[in-house]
């Protein structure tokens, strides 16, 4: 299964579960294969639409908390359907800075797999964990400002939110 099925197929497996919290209308995962090889590959990014009306992404802004990191804007300009799909490829951009828990988290060894704006979990993951001693999931959280347009009306929506890094490690890798 390729990135986007898989993101599909997780998205619509964790939205019931996430209808019992306050969530964004647009959901988002941001993906790169140099998080955990040594390339320059750039990143990719999946939304989902779950309003009626068709929308453009506009932009998310990575609000760094720390005083030697500044924000790190994401200019998107991406159309979405309604109650659809899109995704987009970018350049690299560094995402990983200005953050304790990150910095931490990469020193320990951990993967980091994706960020996105919803939780996974292990199972939805297709990751069968026989052995919680050597598989371990873990997650570092960051705000965001996600803007985007609704297109028939022209109204913009900001909102403030977290998105979760999601990093994976095998004790002893």
């Amino acid at each position: 299964m390729n990135k986007i099925g898989w993101f599909l197929w997780v998205l619509s497996s964790t939205l019931g579960a996430a209808d019992l919290q306050e969530e964004t209308e647009i959901k988002f995962a941001i993906y790169s294969s140099a998080w955990g090889e040594n390339t320059d590959d750039g990143l990719r990014l999946v939304a989902f639409n779950q309003t009626e009306n068709d929308i453009r992404l506009d932009s998310i802004i990575f609000l760094k908390s720390a005083e030697e990191a500044d924000s790190v804007p994401i200019v998107l300009n991406l159309s979405v359907p309604s109650l659809g799909y899109a995704d987009i490829d970018l350049p690299y951009i560094d995402l990983l800075q200005g953050d304790e828990c990150i910095d931490r988290t990469l020193a320990e060894n951990w993967k980091l797999v994706e960020v996105s704006n919803y939780t996974l979990n292990p199972s939805v993951r297709n990751l069968i964990i026989e052995n919680t001693d050597s598989f371990r999931i873990y997650q570092c959280v960051e705000n965001v400002e996600t803007r985007w347009t609704e297109l028939t009306s022209n109204n913009q929506t900001r909102y403030e939110e977290w998105v979760l890094y999601h990093f994976e490690t095998r004790r002893g890798n």
